[in-house]
């Protein structure tokens, strides 16, 4: 039912985009008839954002594989480093929130470890909306800062790493994700936050261990102890989930004989802020000196280059 609703739904957007372009060409007929510049200067306008529509959902059809429309979870950990690396995944997790929130997705903070000094050291939220998978999944990876460090006393240079990962929210398929009771330790505690009313006064964190995987998940940001055991499970399970994906895919590449790491020193995307302005993503070559923008969520650009050249790939 969940399916039938969202194909009706983008079913329904297609055929208002037809309509709305008929009666572009009905009322242009009759400005040109009339020689009203006025309504023809109204028409061209909705023509530009006819062609933006339009534009936008025939590259929503590229993204056809089995979770793209689906939710996601996305989750970043900060590399060696120390407070550099941590203050950048805080900077990731504002990055990513503002894209979301350009898009009109919800965001959903399911658990985040504060660094000792500033920053994260690691962050998982869950975003919701049409295709947030299939967007997202250009941008798992290591994503690399280079920029005059404001916790450095000499103010030099310092370069930082952070790993993105993205899993898609599975939903109802996650029952037949199979995760046996000894297979999985529960640990309990109380949750971190703000102060005075705000600190829980009981144990709802939860802490999920997968003892064959070694596989964390921490959930704190329910009100209740079932609640967050709820998501961190649902979270355990798509991390299950991507893992087994990339060990099928890792087979077929050594079959195919290529091979890759997923090191830290194997960057997907670069952002300079020193000595010059400079975002640039290393496996389409797409790049900017409209940093701040970046950072401030402006990755359409990137997500849409990468998800072009896959798909050229496969064709």
């Amino acid at each position: 039912m969940r399916r039938l609703s969202a194909l009706t739904e983008e079913a329904g957007g297609w055929r208002g985009l037809s309509q709305r372009a008929r009666e572009s060409l009905d009322l242009l007929e009759l400005a040109l008839a009339e020689d009203d510049a006025h309504i023809i200067a109204e028409i061209e306008r909705e023509a530009e954002a006819i062609e933006g529509e339009l534009a936008r959902r025939e590259f929503q059809l590229m993204l056809s594989g089995a979770h793209d429309r689906k939710d996601a979870i996305l989750a970043i950990h900060a590399g060696a480093g120390g407070t550099e690396s941590q203050d950048w995944a805080a900077m990731l997790l504002r990055m990513f929130t503002r894209w979301a929130e350009r898009r009109g997705y919800g965001v959903n903070l399911v658990d985040e470890t504060p660094g000792e000094e500033a920053g994260l050291k690691s962050a998982t939220i869950e975003v919701k909306g049409a295709h947030a998978f299939g967007y997202l999944q250009a941008e798992k990876g290591v994503h690399r800062l280079v920029r005059l460090s404001p916790f450095d006393s000499a103010h030099r240079r310092h370069t930082s790493f952070a790993l993105v990962e993205v899993m898609p929210e599975l939903g109802d398929e996650v029952d037949e994700i199979e995760v046996r009771p000894d297979e999985v330790v529960i640990d309990v505690f109380r949750s971190s936050g703000a102060g005075g009313q705000n600190v829980q006064k009981t144990s709802t964190a939860v802490r999920l261990t997968h003892l064959p995987t070694g596989i964390v998940v921490t959930c704190q940001n329910e009100r209740s102890q079932i609640q967050n055991r709820e998501l961190a499970l649902r979270v355990l399970k798509s991390r299950l989930y991507e893992l087994a994906q990339a060990e099928r895919e890792e087979e077929i590449a050594r079959i195919k004989g290529k091979h890759g790491g997923m090191g830290f020193g194997n960057q997907m995307r670069s952002y300079v802020l020193h000595p010059y302005q400079m975002v640039k993503d290393h496996r389409t070559d797409h790049e900017t000196g409209n940093t701040q923008a970046v950072l401030d969520g402006a990755l359409d650009e990137f997500i849409e280059a990468y998800l072009r050249q896959q798909m050229a790939k496969k064709n």
